[in-house]
């Protein structure tokens, strides 16, 4: 489990098959290797991968076919200059995100990026599948960062989310043009509580591509969520 805070900057080079190489990067690299050790977990742009080899300043991870599915690390885009680092969240550590965990839901893509007086404004679009976890105000982890959504058009499958300085600066966000390919990972909570709403409603069959069409508000009533 994560934070969505990002500790360091890294990068990540095929090795052939499914193994991968990271290297961190950037001036806070300490954060990530002072106590790195074989089977630990690190989100590598909001994916979870478990260490097998510690490098003097990285390490060898395995991506499995389905992290390699669901990820920008599978298909042929152009990989991005940098990726976000962030080690696994330890028993009595600050949470100062939102509980990420590393589980990519899918990928979104940039379509603008507009700096304004205090913070940078940038729009994705998502799949369906990713979107309906998607609210207003809500939380969502882009490249494993843990940002809060400022607007969201559903019919357009769009999200809006402002990044103040320190976050556009200290992350991979500032290297993303428009086409931008980035990992997504919806809010946790929102996945139960779907879980919730289907279990209660036997007639609702379960499938990747299933719509929320049927909860409305006399079907949250009946089930004791409003």
């Amino acid at each position: 489990m994560f934070t969505g805070l990002i500790q360091a900057l890294g990068t990540i080079e095929p090795l052939g098959g499914d193994s991968w190489q990271i290297t961190c990067v950037s001036h806070s690299c300490e954060v990530i290797m002072q106590d790195l050790a074989y089977g630990d977990s690190v989100a590598v742009d909001g994916i979870c991968l478990t260490v097998e080899k510690v490098l003097k300043d990285g390490f060898i991870a395995t991506a499995s076919p389905e992290t390699l599915r669901r990820t920008t690390l599978g298909g042929e885009q152009t990989p991005q200059k940098y990726v976000n680092l962030e080690a696994s969240l330890k028993v009595g550590s600050k949470v100062g995100g939102h509980f990420v965990m590393g589980h990519v839901d899918g990928i979104g893509r940039l379509l603008v990026a507009e700096q304004t007086a205090s913070s940078w404004e940038m729009t994705f679009i998502a799949s369906e599948a990713i979107a309906r976890y998607i609210v207003s105000k809500g939380s969502i982890a882009i490249n494993g960062i843990s940002l809060t959504v400022a607007a969201y058009e559903s019919e357009l499958s769009q999200f809006k989310v402002a990044v103040i300085p320190i976050t556009y600066t200290e992350t991979n966000l500032r290297y993303l043009v428009p086409g931008s390919l980035v990992n997504l990972e919806g809010d946790i909570l929102g996945k139960y509580v779907e879980k919730f709403l289907y279990s209660g409603n036997p007639q609702i069959t379960a499938t990747d591509d299933k719509s929320l069409d049927g909860v409305t508000p006399a079907f949250l009533a009946e089930h004791g969520y409003l």
